[in-house]
């Protein structure tokens, strides 16, 4: 129930904050849900620390040599230019730490800043940038390309990277809570193109993931909660006990407590990751997107919005209450659950209201519907769209009812 205290079962997941200068690992990696499934994607591990370019901490050493131990490693750095106005000081963190272990990798050329955003992922000269930029510091299919940022300059290193050479190591540092929670451990990158999001891209298994806890610490307050959508999201889906912690705990996230958002971060990114590992279809071949629950209505919006006004996490806030009760309105969650969904969601400190929501077509047809082809195009085959019949249970439906939609909307402006 809303306001109970984290269970025994939850209670193993959180994580405590080391000290400056100590170090927190938890690795995970697919190699055992690959040996159980025969699944496609190669093991990598998704690491969790802190401080992770102090020399003490191994982390990022032990990704680079995990192959070939007795090699010196050749690495291209690439860095979004908001992290480093943020935390002016990790340039010459990352130096220090490749001179510390200088026996063991060589960073090629000075580090790479980026501008990021979505501007770089519309940029249709930006791809083209960065495979020039690998190719002038000749990085090989044994060479790495580290990218350092937001899901924009993940997504866009990560595709160059897979292109490049048809594909060099690349290993993400996840800046934000999404991409540390969500995006930033699958195995999808993309890239914007005649103004459709992620119309370009290649399924491609990073070589690792590392998430540094300190990144997180620096981040403004509207960054930290956007993340936390993503967590509710899959904790409807797929985790009660999980949405049980996260009412439990909505305040304390409210406040951005740093242990709570720790755990909110590592469990839900277990929980992409045992989708990818164990959902039968990592590589999106059918026409299912499970963990996509809300976001029919978040990519809708965010095409009619901006991101100044809208983010993808406030999108997705937006459509994951949405979606809720329109799952009542359906007869598929019992009354009242949605409301529960709403009232965890305000007290993250969303708000669960766009205008955008009531514009129409000339025709008299809601706009936000036109999202329901557009999320079918992109996958193609049948229309699939992800619903819930409990609290932690995902349940998909084939067809859309127009009116329930329009009575969804409603109940969301009445609690604006």
């Amino acid at each position: 129930k809303a306001g109970a205290t984290v269970s025994e079962k939850s209670a193993k997941y959180l994580c405590p904050i080391p000290a400056p200068g100590k170090i927190l690992c938890i690795g995970l990696n697919y190699r055992k849900h690959a040996e159980e499934t025969n699944n496609p994607i190669p093991a990598y591990p998704v690491v969790f620390t802190r401080h992770a370019f102090d020399p003490v901490n191994l982390h990022l050493l032990d990704v680079l040599r995990r192959r070939e131990p007795g090699k010196r490693h050749r690495v291209a750095v690439f860095i979004d230019g908001g992290v480093v106005q943020a935390l002016p000081h990790l340039p010459g963190q990352i130096h220090a730490y490749f001179a510390a272990h200088s026996a063991h990798i060589d960073m090629v050329g000075d580090i790479v800043v980026l501008n990021g955003g979505e501007a770089c992922k519309n940029d249709p000269d930006f791809i083209s940038s960065l495979l020039k930029i690998l190719s002038d510091k000749a990085i090989d299919r044994h060479s790495y390309a580290i990218a350092i940022g937001g899901g924009a300059i993940l997504d866009a290193v990560g595709y160059a990277s897979a292109i490049f050479h048809r594909g060099v190591r690349h290993i993400r540092f996840p800046t934000t809570v999404l991409g540390q929670d969500d995006s930033g451990v699958g195995v999808k990158n993309a890239v914007n193109w005649l103004g459709l999001k992620n119309l370009v891209g290649t399924f491609a298994p990073p070589w690792a993931v590392i998430n540094d806890g300190v990144f997180i610490d620096s981040l403004p307050a509207r960054e930290k909660r956007c993340g936390m959508s993503e967590a509710v999201k899959v904790a409807l889906i797929r985790d009660r006990e999980f949405f049980l912690w996260l009412e439990g705990h909505a305040l304390a996230l409210a406040r951005f407590e740093t242990v709570p958002m720790a755990y909110l971060i590592k469990r839900s990114a277990e929980i992409h990751m045992h989708q990818i590992a164990k959902g039968g279809d990592p590589f999106e071949s059918g026409s299912a997107r499970p963990l996509d629950y809300g976001h029919w209505v978040a990519h809708k919006l965010e095409r009619m919005t901006s991101q100044e006004t809208l983010s993808h996490g406030e999108a997705v806030a937006i459509g994951v209450a949405m979606d809720a009760h329109y799952s009542v309105l359906a007869g598929l969650l019992p009354a009242g659950e949605d409301l529960r969904v709403h009232q965890l969601l305000t007290t993250l400190g969303f708000k669960l209201w766009n205008d955008q929501l009531e514009t129409r077509h000339a025709n008299g047809r809601l706009a936000v519907l036109q999202g329901l082809s557009e999320f079918r195009e992109h996958l193609g085959g049948e229309l699939t769209i992800t619903l819930l019949n409990a609290i932690g249970k995902g349940v998909e439906v084939h067809e859309i009812n127009d009116q329930w939609v329009t009575e969804s909307i409603a109940w969301l402006k009445q609690r604006a």
